[in-house]
């Protein structure tokens, strides 16, 4: 069976677990749509697939980063694209699960997305240098590197040309010689799980307290010791924020528990607006049904050619 199947819906709806069992039915694989769980040694606070999971299913784009690499929009949909092209080409279901509506649209619309991730310390570097000289050294910097790209950008347009600049610095390219091309959008089965909002947080609640169980202290803890910042960057996550502030001594632990229990049910409602019920493109389905799998296994069959 070839096609792509994506299962969408907020955290701890139950998307993994049903990605799975549709993968094992069908001969698939998956592909995360989640930002965190691109990352190592987040493990536990990113509800990664177990281990009997990934046995049961091959799982792409999981632990493929460091917490202190770029991972962007522009990342996903690049690799993203790569395995369903490859896939196809093998006759194997792609099935695309997560909860970053950014990620997922931008992929199946075929969103334009820079090649090159924003390079945020690079921009405030050649903003200062902006201040300092003026936008017209900036431009004559351009100029110097690639003026084909600098004669199509107005020297008073100090964003795009340290956008090309910015290109230049991190790839060793000229941008003119970059060719441009929008992303290719992609036809897909799209099966979103909900539930009753409060059966929703009670999920979540008891996710955490599974989470600390498990050793998600000893996890945060483990990468603040090989110095990483809890609450930047990648780590600017429900639980590893929380889990920090404890660690250094601002909120005790059951404070600390119960501010991530909160900041996931946020999270939780900003996954909703991604994913609107008003949205013909999406089936849902109630995550918690009794025959969710069978339901779920007949819209696979019925939209595959």
């Amino acid at each position: 069976m070839t096609g792509l199947v994506t299962v969408i819906g907020p955290t701890a709806v139950g998307k993994t677990k049903l990605s799975v069992e549709i993968a094992t039915e069908c001969g698939g694989e998956i592909i995360n749509a989640d930002s965190r769980q691109v990352y190592r040694l987040m493990d536990i606070g990113t509800a990664k697939p177990t281990a009997e999971e990934r046995k049961q299913a091959i799982h792409h784009l999981v632990d493929i980063r460091d917490p202190h690499e770029t991972y962007s929009l522009g990342s996903f949909v690049r690799a993203a694209s790569d395995v369903i092209n490859n896939n196809e080409r093998m006759d194997i279901l792609s099935i695309l699960c997560g909860g970053s509506g950014q990620y997922v649209w931008g992929l199946l619309d075929g969103w334009n997305v820079p090649a090159t991730p924003p390079n945020q310390a690079f921009r405030l570097q050649k903003e200062r240098e902006a201040e300092r000289d003026g936008k017209v050294a900036l431009y004559e910097q351009l100029f110097q590197i690639d003026p084909v790209r600098a004669e199509a950008i107005d020297p008073r347009n100090l964003r795009r040309v340290i956008r090309a600049l910015e290109i230049y610095h991190v790839t060793g390219l000229k941008p003119s010689e970059i060719p441009s091309r929008g992303a290719t959008s992609y036809s897909s089965l799209i099966i979103g799980l909900t539930m009753a909002r409060s059966d929703l947080y009670a999920r979540i609640d008891n996710r955490v307290d599974a989470m600390m169980a498990e050793g998600f202290l000893d996890e945060v803890e483990y990468l603040k010791s090989v110095g990483y910042t809890l609450g930047q960057g990648a780590l600017a996550s429900p639980g590893y924020t929380e889990l920090g502030m404890h660690l250094d001594g601002s909120i005790t632990l059951e404070e600390a528990v119960q501010k991530t229990k909160y900041e996931t049910h946020r999270l939780a409602r900003k996954q909703y607006s991604w994913f609107k019920s008003s949205d013909s493109r999406i089936q849902w389905l109630d995550a918690m049904d009794p025959n969710l799998l069978l339901n779920a296994l007949r819209l696979v069959k019925d939209s595959m050619p």
